[in-house]
């Protein structure tokens, strides 16, 4: 036996080159891809538990699917004789890694399998036992995988989506009885365009095969899905607090899991029977759980202020878009075995109403079947139409990056918006900051023509010195765009910063 030659690239002509460019790995003619080697190796070593692995599911998925076929065309059985992978694993031609601005890993690669599997299937038809063999599987493909959506919970992504970026290619033979079948003219050509399309019509790009890894309520992440409006109206019969015979109320209202400041009514001096006639909204992440807290505290100019009683309000138990009024009798706290909450302390009276966005409008559908009805369709189709309306601006800063200072570099980013000042948490001592905090507007109309400034700044950590507050650059994000697209996520340039750049994700959601 001799040995092959080998000649290098260059001396190749043309004719030879076109043979050989479709094996080149595609680290070799793509600089963006890199080198797997590593993986391949890790792969090869853990093919033998792979192999019994993928069996075992194979076999599992493949028993109901059998089951269908027993008792139909006189099919008596359908069972596997033999079902393994074979001692070659799979190799993986270079991996590409994509840069999006998204909560998720995109990688892309090839991945070719020339495997010597031994998959053997019995068929009991009549009283024949049909022996079908497959041979010689080949695979070749192009998957995409996403890991997405990244979650601070091992192991850091909740689901694995694959699609294919083109056809597919599977060559095998297959034994019936001892006789390759694919040797029919013309058997192999329609076998093979068959198995294409029907794996095309199911994973290529944009179709998708989505393997979840973790259970959805711990991958999932809270989003303001409506507005609640809360009117205080008024209250009566409160507690007499001052020593005067009178009190000073006002009303706290926040509802349970945010972390928000919250909301407060004016205070009304000397009234046990105050009238507020004050509307608040409130942004409603999970209306099945969340619960709206009212507290009434009497108002002392020393000292801590007193509680004149609370209630809570579920929100399941309103119904979208339906205004609500209820009178509340205030309790002294949520303990229904404490006896001090048969005391009298006066009644609250408030109207609720809950306002899905329109992206979640499907998801209450059945509750809105009736009062739906009520509008016209003529209203409803303008209302569809029509880009503005109240709604909810969401801005996400998410990060920057190469940013420095002259002095120090502990950045923080400060945001402007419609003479509202917020800023996010500092980070000593970084260039590339990640801070992944959102701040929300509740606003009766669309800003479509109005922007949104955002400064990067570094502050030492020291207050008292010289030069303790810097500026690493600033951006200016004009909203019309994300009035009209619902959302923008994009990485911008930062003003007076040589490199400086900072990641911001805003939507805009209407009522």
């Amino acid at each position: 036996m001799q040995d092959p030659m080998i000649r290098p690239i260059y001396e190749l002509d043309s004719d030879a080159l076109e043979e050989v460019i479709p094996e080149i790995p595609l680290w070799v003619k793509h600089p963006d891809f890199d080198r797997v080697d590593w993986l391949n190796k890790f792969i090869a070593a853990m093919w033998p538990y792979l192999d019994k692995a993928i069996c075992s599911s194979i076999r599992g998925m493949s028993k109901p699917m059998f089951a269908e076929y027993i008792g139909k065309f006189q099919i008596q059985s359908i069972e596997f004789e033999s079902l393994l992978l074979g001692t070659l694993p799979p190799k993986l031609y270079g991996i590409k890694v994509h840069d999006t601005n998204e909560n998720e890993i995109v990688m892309e690669t090839a991945i070719k399998w020339a495997g010597n599997p031994n998959i053997v299937l019995i068929l009991r038809l009549f009283s024949l036992q049909i022996r079908i063999q497959l041979v010689d599987l080949q695979i070749f493909a192009a998957p995409r995988v996403a890991l997405k959506p990244l979650v601070p919970a091992f192991p850091c992504f909740a689901n694995i989506v694959v699609s294919l970026l083109e056809k597919p290619h599977i060559d095998f033979g297959m034994k019936i009885l001892g006789g390759d079948i694919m040797s029919i003219p013309g058997l192999y050509q329609f076998v093979q365009e068959t198995i294409r399309k029907q794996v095309s019509n199911l994973y290529l790009w944009p179709h998708v095969f989505e393997i979840p890894i973790l259970d959805a309520s711990v991958a999932a992440t809270k989003k303001p899905v409506g507005i609640l409006h809360v009117n205080v109206v008024k209250a009566s019969k409160l507690s007499k607090m001052d020593l005067l015979g009178t009190s000073d109320p006002y009303v706290k209202l926040s509802l349970s899991g945010e972390r928000l400041p919250s909301k407060k009514t004016t205070i009304k001096m000397n009234n046990l029977n105050p009238i507020w006639n004050e509307k608040f909204k409130l942004v409603v992440k999970d209306p099945e759980s969340q619960v709206l807290q009212l507290q009434v505290y009497d108002w002392d100019k020393v000292g801590g202020h007193d509680r004149l009683g609370m209630q809570l309000v579920p929100l399941k138990v309103l119904t979208p878009y339906e205004t609500k009024e209820l009178t509340l009798d205030l309790l002294k706290n949520t303990n229904i075995n404490d006896h001090q909450n048969k005391k009298p302390r006066g009644q609250l009276v408030v109207e609720l109403k809950f306002t899905p966005f329109r992206e979640e409008s499907s998801k209450f559908s059945s509750q809105l079947d009736g009062c739906r009805s009520m509008v016209s369709r003529d209203e409803r189709d303008l209302q569809d139409d029509f880009v503005g309306g109240a709604g909810l601006l969401s801005v996400k800063i998410q990060g920057a990056a190469s940013v420095e200072g002259k002095r120090h570099s502990n950045p923080y980013a400060v945001m402007h918006f419609r003479g509202e000042k917020k800023k996010t948490k500092m980070v000593k001592k970084c260039r590339d900051p990640v801070w992944n905090e959102t701040f929300e507007f509740m606003l009766e109309e669309p800003p479509l023509e109005e922007k949104i400034h955002i400064e990067v700044r570094s502050r030492k950590s020291s207050r008292f010195s010289f030069f303790s507050k810097e500026s690493l650059g600033h951006v200016e994000i004009n909203l019309g765009d994300v009035v009209h697209n619902g959302r923008i996520n994009t990485k911008y340039h930062l003003i007076n910063s040589r490199h400086g750049m900072i990641h911001v994700e805003i939507k805009w959601t209407v009522t």
